[in-house]
């Protein structure tokens, strides 16, 4: 990475504002909980949002990736003096630890696990929130600390975290360590193959392979799809992991896995700008539901990580194309590039806005891997195999290769500029391939002109050959012709994006019903946000026909007035300059004939619905579930194909409660979504019944039984709140409470509505 410099320009402003803020955030706070794990007195006080929760120490890790990576591209000496207080302070907190342990929450967790009877659920393990999760990115901060700036005090640490981890795990049998893989681990298997790879320690690739998880992997091997209803952003990871085991063992199988994983999440289960998910998780294939809670950034970092190495086994344009799309489109437009906060979701509901994490009161996964995001940038302009160079993107950058005496400047101003230049800067004669990747959207002939004279290269795997001696002068040119082209989700014909070459437009809404801030520390607060009318575009021509480039230095567009109603001109821009206003990226597009007989119930609907939610939980999520301060006993949950929505449920004397909100000065009600084919079930021999008794903050206020009347697809039952138990509270426990032989739910959704 270090070869590698970028040149002023998009993401070299996006670099600078990502170091700002990994300058800013102060080392002691972030470290803070691990002190308070061993039982000692931190420093400073911990950072707020997750920091404060159980998951806590997942940001010192991300930090020091972070840190590490930027040291590595940009040399700046402060990040390596606050790396080495990092890795100081772990290195203290570890010491109080006799098995060398060091995380951001106590042990017990894992203790328990150790012994193999232990609680595990999804996103709970012995008891605690996703701890793997979180101690892998710890692991992960301490091996980029290592590798990328020099602290051999981090690989010390680092082995004996290791150390602790191996022996504990290997006392668990196959069938108690696929167990323990129900709950999230991030990326435990490429954790300890990259473990592996540093110590040459076999026990270490042994472990890793161990956390390579069956019941996710296997159906890939076999080129099965077995994805909706999982957690997007837990089953990246675990590809990363298998690719990487493929490079150290050359397993056939880890290769198949990765690539058809890939295949099926950018080909089928991907928006527009490459990012994937819909409230966390895959839905049923060739979907792509718009909402407020689509595309978590976090699983498009994790895609482009996957993609890397798919790219390295084959140099293919695919791969770069759909790298490209993602880093502009959803990692550059994920930043904001006034403050340097990071998005959670990026919003693909029409006339919804981005929501930015705050400074020191959110510390998101997202926010995690949105601080590494800006130190990657570097990363994939160029790839080097042996005598073969691949220019991959079109960003301004220097870069030198010193074994072959050569230094390469790339100048350009795309996508402002339809051209790029590779001037060789310093060179004396070292014979090199370069390797120009063909995009997809290209738009017209390359035109490659070697020191003013075209040439004549081969096409191979989308990319142009070219191979001679470089010397100091030389110069390539190509164009990079763009054009306007549309985009069609995969399940509503009428619903479209457009671009410009690579880069998506996005509509400008304003700022109507906006709320007053839009950096925050929860980023699901504005979930029921009043949303705005979006215009419907009514034209049966192409783009190009009723879209028009305004100022070429923005890439600002208008429509012609087919915006309706009202015949609006509409203005577009590049979605990664649209920030702190509404706007849309899909659009309703439809021909004056079917425009005005066409009425969106289902929006309206939904519509009606927002305006009167005061909170809404979704049951069988884990961010969902946390926020609203989920316990229960004797539950379980799990995913319904058919109508693509997870539930809980509790049974046999089992209860599941949750925190919800309420409007202190209105009548409220609790609306509860359930499944229609629900109905008594066998269990061990024994008639289980579909009946509980639901209660707000202590008071029952009903008794409910399913009974199967609507077999195949779900229903709401509304149920009146007494306004005593209410009046002057903005939050009320909802509890649903089964007897013996009982079971509470299935529950597929818990609404509060104001009346």
């Amino acid at each position: 990475m270090n070869k590698v410099k970028l040149n002023q320009g998009l993401f070299k402003a996006s670099e600078e504002k990502g170091k700002e803020y990994l300058l800013y955030l102060d080392v002691d706070r972030l470290i803070a909980p691990c002190y308070e794990a061993v039982g000692h007195k931190p420093r400073a006080p911990r950072y707020g949002g997750w920091e404060s929760m159980e998951i806590a120490g997942h940001s010192v890790g991300h930090w020091l990736s972070a840190a590490s990576l930027m040291y590595k591209v940009t040399g700046d000496l402060r990040l390596k003096e606050k790396i080495e207080y990092a890795v100081d302070e772990l290195a203290i907190v570890q010491g109080f630890d006799p098995d060398g342990y060091v995380s951001g929450f106590k042990r017990d967790c894992f203790d328990e696990v150790f012994t193999g009877d232990f609680r595990v659920e999804n996103f709970s393990l012995g008891g605690s929130w996703v701890p793997w999760y979180s101690i892998d990115k710890i692991f992960a901060g301490l091996i980029d600390a290592y590798q990328l700036a020099s602290s051999n005090k981090a690989r010390t640490v680092l082995e004996k975290l290791s150390n602790w981890a191996e022996c504990g795990l290997r006392q668990l049998t196959d069938e108690q360590f696929q167990r323990m893989l129900i709950c999230e681990f991030g990326a435990m298997n490429e954790t300890m193959a990259r473990v592996y790879q540093i110590t040459g320690e076999e026990r270490f690739l042994t472990l890793a392979e161990r956390f390579n998880h069956d019941a996710i992997l296997e159906p890939l091997s076999q080129g099965i799809d077995d994805l909706a209803g999982k957690h997007a952003n837990t089953q990246i990871p675990k590809v990363i992991g298998v690719a990487r085991l493929y490079e150290i063992t050359k397993k056939p199988s880890y290769q198949k896995m990765a690539q058809f994983f890939w295949d099926t999440v950018t080909k089928h289960r991907s928006y527009v700008f490459g990012g994937n998910s819909h409230a966390e998780h895959f839905g049923p294939i060739d979907t792509e539901p718009l909402g407020i809670l689509t595309t978590e950034t976090c699983n498009t970092y994790n895609m482009l990580k996957l993609t890397e190495h798919l790219f390295h086994w084959n140099p293919d344009s695919q791969y770069m194309d759909y790298y490209e799309n993602g880093l502009y489109n959803h990692i550059l437009a994920s930043q904001d590039p006034d403050s340097g906060m990071k998005t959670y979701f990026v919003a693909t509901e029409p006339g919804h806005f981005k929501v930015y994490c705050s400074p020191e009161h959110s510390f998101w996964c997202c926010t995690g891997t949105g601080m590494e995001n800006p130190a990657r940038y570097t990363k994939n302009i160029y790839t080097r195999k042996n005598n073969d160079l691949y220019l991959n993107l079109f960003i301004p950058s220097t870069l030198t290769l010193e074994d072959k005496e050569l230094q390469f400047v790339q100048k350009t101003n795309f996508p402002y500029q339809q051209a790029s230049e590779l001037i060789v800067n310093e060179g004396y004669g070292a014979e090199l391939t370069i390797h120009i990747r063909k995009p997809y959207w290209l738009a017209g002939e390359m035109n490659i002109l070697v020191n003013g004279q075209p040439v004549e290269s081969d096409l191979v795997n989308g990319y142009y050959q070219i191979r001679q001696s470089w010397f100091k002068g030389d110069v390539i040119l190509f164009q990079l012709p763009m054009n306007l082209h549309s985009y069609t989700a995969k399940d509503q014909p009428h619903k479209k994006a457009f671009l410009y070459g690579p880069i998506l437009l996005a509509g400008k809404l304003g700022h109507e019903a906006y709320p007053e801030k839009d950096i925050v520390s929860d980023h699901q607060i504005y979930n029921n946000h009043p949303l705005i009318d979006v215009p419907t575009l009514v034209t049966s021509e192409v783009p190009d026909i009723w879209l028009h480039l305004v100022n070429s230095d923005t890439l600002t567009f208008e429509t012609d007035p087919i915006g309706q109603p009202g015949q609006q001109r509409m203005t577009l821009i590049p979605f990664y300059h649209l920030h702190h206003e509404r706007y849309t990226i899909y659009w309703d597009v439809m021909s004056e004939e079917t425009f005005s007989s066409y009425i969106d119930h289902e929006k309206e609907k939904a519509d009606q619905l927002r305006k009167k939610t005061v909170d809404f939980v979704q049951p069988g999520e884990q961010q969902p579930e946390t926020d609203h301060q989920i316990q229960s006993n004797q539950s379980e949950m799990g995913y319904l194909n058919i109508v693509d929505r997870h539930w809980r449920d509790a049974r046999d004397g089992g209860f599941i409660s949750y925190q919800l909100r309420v409007d202190p000065n209105k009548q409220n009600s609790l609306m509860v979504t359930y499944y229609g084919g629900d109905h008594d079930i066998f269990i061990d021999g024994k008639v289980f019944t579909r009946r509980f008794n639901i209660s707000i903050d202590g008071e029952e206020i009903v008794t409910e039984t399913l009974t199967a009347r609507q077999a195949g697809e779900l229903f709401d039952r509304t149920y009146p709140i007494p306004i005593g138990i209410t009046k002057g509270k903005e939050q009320v426990e909802i509890r649903f409470q089964a007897g013996q032989e009982e079971i509470a739910g299935g529950l597929y959704g818990i609404r509060i509505i104001r009346d």
